[in-house]
């Protein structure tokens, strides 16, 4: 898998899908000062990488868990990636909400899930972990049975491998933090000065914004 990790950090940063920023932190959503940012949505603007990562996952898929009856993808940067893997594979395809649509069914997974069917889930990225284990449980509740995770990229925080294990969920990645950090410093994307600062973040993410603003007083 380091080879898969090296070469898929070496795409994301490719085409911008993950950018770095140490002195210039991104905010998410959150709240949270950050210098990465990984919109993974991207890959599907360039079909070379959108190829890879699609075989990448069948790969997995056949290797781990040969008994999968279905793919759901975690909305909403799981179902073009979910979808392809399935339709490279043969396999239906469902996808799950991240809350139930506000009409008609009010359904939280669309597509035909039946219950007992083996499932791996897509995602594009775990962060927190929060959204995709929501899709775990809607799965679970339907009375399918999740064989594993896949996703492109995960930043590896503490409380993401912490949720991940004490929910029983087995995550696989494409790539990860300590990948990218990898081949931005190979590249010279980032220099050495910058590589402790990143390496700060993800030990304490949520507190590592107000460490910044301190340190510039």
């Amino acid at each position: 898998m380091k080879r898969v990790h090296k070469l898929t950090a070496e795409k994301l940063l490719g085409i911008k899908a993950i950018k770095l920023q140490p002195t210039n932190p991104f905010t998410w959503a959150s709240g949270w000062k950050s210098p990465i940012y990984c919109d993974n949505r991207k890959l599907m603007s360039y079909p070379s990488v959108r190829d890879f990562v699609k075989v990448e996952f069948a790969r997995l898929i056949l290797e781990k868990y040969p008994r999968t009856d279905a793919i759901a993808g975690v909305a909403t940067g799981g179902i073009a990636p979910g979808a392809l893997v399935a339709d490279l594979l043969g396999l239906p395809f469902v996808y799950v909400r991240s809350s139930p649509k506000g009409h008609g069914l009010e359904n939280l997974i669309e597509g035909d899930l039946k219950p007992r069917q083996k499932v791996v889930v897509i995602e594009d990225l775990v962060s927190t972990g929060g959204s995709s284990l929501k899709a775990v449980e809607a799965i679970r509740s339907n009375g399918s049975d999740v064989l594993g995770m896949l996703a492109v990229f995960t930043y590896g925080l503490p409380h993401s491998v912490n949720s991940m294990r004490e929910a029983r969920v087995e995550l696989t990645t494409l790539s990860d933090y300590d990948a990218v950090l990898d081949e931005a410093l190979a590249t010279d994307y980032i220099d050495e000065s910058e590589l402790h600062t990143l390496q700060d973040w993800r030990n304490d993410p949520g507190n590592w914004g107000q460490t910044i603003k301190k340190s510039k007083k």
